[in-house]
């Protein structure tokens, strides 16, 4: 994998890669940006999410499960002083659909958590991430089932 990062002036960068596709990177004004763009930080967050709901998903999909909605949130604690690591992390997946099979979900985010998702694996070694869901089944006129996936440390 290869990216390419050209700056626009102040604080602004545009950047692509093998993709092709360009993203906007900026900071706030107070520190000389001009709040254009989305800061480094979120982009690795964003990664995150990107990462695990695209596995989950396909998961879900092959084991026919009726998604009608689903929404993978991260919310990443950071160290106080610099250079502001994040130092923790909550995945949390929200899936709406009808019938829903718990144990499928289950086994969707620990394929994504323990096989798949290399931006998961990667952080994780970083700092600790804990995987939590909701489930939300109109089938069962709106029943919620909430939870977290546990995972097994190594001997």
């Amino acid at each position: 994998m290869e990216v390419a990062l050209n700056w626009k002036g102040k604080m602004v960068f545009e950047g692509a890669g093998d993709s092709g596709f360009t993203q906007r990177m900026d900071s706030e004004e107070s520190v000389g940006g001009e709040n254009s763009g989305a800061r480094p930080m979120e982009l690795i967050a964003l990664g995150l999410a990107g990462c695990t709901a695209m596995d989950v998903i396909s998961i879900l999909q092959k084991k026919q499960q009726h998604i009608k909605d689903f929404q993978v949130f991260v919310h990443a604690e950071r160290a106080e002083t610099h250079p502001k690591v994040f130092t923790s992390a909550v995945i949390k997946y929200l899936v709406t659909g009808r019938d829903v099979d718990e144990a499928a979900l289950l086994r969707a985010i620990q394929l994504s958590a323990d096989k798949y998702c290399p931006a998961q694996s990667m952080l994780s070694k970083a700092f600790p991430i804990r995987l939590v869901y909701k489930i939300v089944d109109e089938g069962g006129g709106g029943t919620i089932k909430e939870g977290e996936y546990l995972k097994k440390e190594a001997d």
